[in-house]
């Protein structure tokens, strides 16, 4: 059953941090852009503490370690291109600004045929190279006869020197997609190009040092490279030495239909999702920032991933009627999910947390969860048991084209990220004072 649900927001309601538990909270900045144009770097308090006058979908700050020492640098879109979706795709150049906002490193131009075509991540590696995720026009064997907006990432040296690059439609048989998919794949492109990314990758995230290499499974490999597609509804390890997937979870979730397509059973099974666990993982569907957590954080080997269950899929995914996002934290080798967060978990309705497309979640030093709950642009912390002990609304509004026939005003945040207090230079200020939910929460502890 496709979900039938709709999510209305009020037109006026808070913004700025409001509500902030200092004692149980993970205390630190937070990194987004927003649609007014800007990155915005904020304190626990919604103070703005900088800024950059780019707008990148998504911005990121680069650890310093692997940075030469450099403080409050991040990678970001420096030349948006024209497509729609707030520019998520086509964008012609990137670049690293220090804390000033000086480029101190770009590409675009020295792309093919000086067009870049960047979308959706960005990454810096420990060797200095970035990743970047790209647009190439090609035919893809078995699916259409025409070119279309096939995707590649590529690893660039800071010459500008592309010297690693992997295209999803060379893949296209390692997916798991069934013959039904294959079918509606065809259907969907026989005349060409179907919008702007081949089953949309919407991150790359090397793996980087975990207890599953350690252990000897060499599909974990630090350098290799995790990927998840939304359309596709798939995440996947890339090896960074043959380029071959080694290890994929879905498009098909354990329906017993051999791999040839969704049964009857299965979606009825999917209308209601499960709370116990451990358990298998039923379902993943639209979902964005699938990554390993890393090492020294809590369930450092995981794999945690915003689920959005938005539509997605070929065939499309069963949804639940009570339409709503999940947070989950899956054991890679058992592939089964040891952590999970939803609306539920936070007293409220499933429909009380949800965002059908962008979206992250990232794991904290003290084994909270930052989730930004994108297309509201909602940025909350919760505890493992689902508390939220931090909550921030992006008062940062701007207009966006996001494929209707004019602009809307949105406050839609793609990706946020926690950044340590010791990552941007000596003297910026933060605030962590506690801020009290309204008083219709009477019980909440702060």
């Amino acid at each position: 059953m496709m979900s039938s649900g709709a999510i209305a927001l009020p037109s006026v309601f808070p913004t700025g941090t409001t509500l902030y538990d200092p004692k149980r909270a993970y205390n630190s900045y937070v990194l987004f852009s927003a649609p007014d144009g800007n990155t915005h770097l904020v304190d626990m308090n919604g103070n703005e503490v900088h800024s950059w006058n780019k707008f990148g979908f998504p911005a990121e700050m680069i650890d310093p370690a692997q940075n030469g020492g450099a403080k409050g640098h991040i990678l970001l879109q420096l030349k948006n291109g024209s497509s729609p979706f707030g520019n998520i795709f086509a964008n012609q150049e990137v670049g690293e600004l220090d804390w000033k906002g000086a480029v101190v490193w770009r590409y675009g131009n020295q792309a093919l045929g000086k067009n870049l075509r960047q979308n959706h991540d960005i990454n810096r590696l420990p060797n200095g190279n970035t990743l970047l995720v790209t647009t190439v026009d090609r035919v893809v064997a078995g699916v259409s006869n025409r070119p279309i907006a096939d995707q590649q990432i590529v690893e660039v040296s800071r010459d500008g020197q592309v010297v690693w690059s992997w295209t999803v439609g060379d893949h296209i048989d390692e997916f798991g997609i069934t013959d039904q998919g294959r079918k509606l794949l065809r259907q969907l492109y026989q005349e060409g190009d179907q919008g702007f990314g081949f089953l949309t990758i919407n991150n790359m995230q090397p793996i980087g040092p975990n207890r599953w290499f350690d252990a000897g499974d060499r599909r974990f490999a630090p350098d290799n490279i995790v990927i998840d597609s939304r359309e596709a509804s798939f995440i996947a390890i890339i090896d960074k030495q043959t380029g071959k997937i080694v290890w994929r979870l879905g498009p098909d979730y354990g329906s017993g239909a051999d791999n040839k397509e969704k049964s009857v059973a299965s979606a009825s099974a999917l209308t209601k999702f499960s709370l116990a666990i451990p358990r298998p993982v039923d379902q993943t569907s639209g979902q964005h920032d699938a990554h390993i957590i890393p090492q020294g954080l809590p369930g450092a080997g995981n794999l945690l991933v915003f689920d959005n269950e938005g539509p997605s899929g070929f065939p499309p995914n069963p949804l639940s009627l009570e339409v709503g996002s999940r947070i989950l934290e899956i054991d890679p080798q058992q592939k089964t999910i040891v952590w999970q967060y939803s609306g539920i978990d936070s007293d409220q309705p499933p429909w009380g947390f949800y965002s059908s497309f962008i979206s992250s979640a990232r794991r904290l030093p003290n084994g909270n969860t930052l989730i930004d709950e994108g297309m509201n642009g909602r940025l909350f912390q919760v505890t493992p048991s689902g508390e939220i002990v931090w909550e921030y609304i992006n008062p940062y509004n701007g207009r966006q084209n996001i494929g209707f026939d004019r602009e809307v005003s949105t406050n839609w945040v793609y990706r946020a990220q926690p950044i340590p207090y010791d990552w941007v230079p000596d003297g910026t200020p933060h605030q962590e004072d506690a801020i009290a939910p309204p008083k219709k929460y009477p019980n909440h502890p702060i």
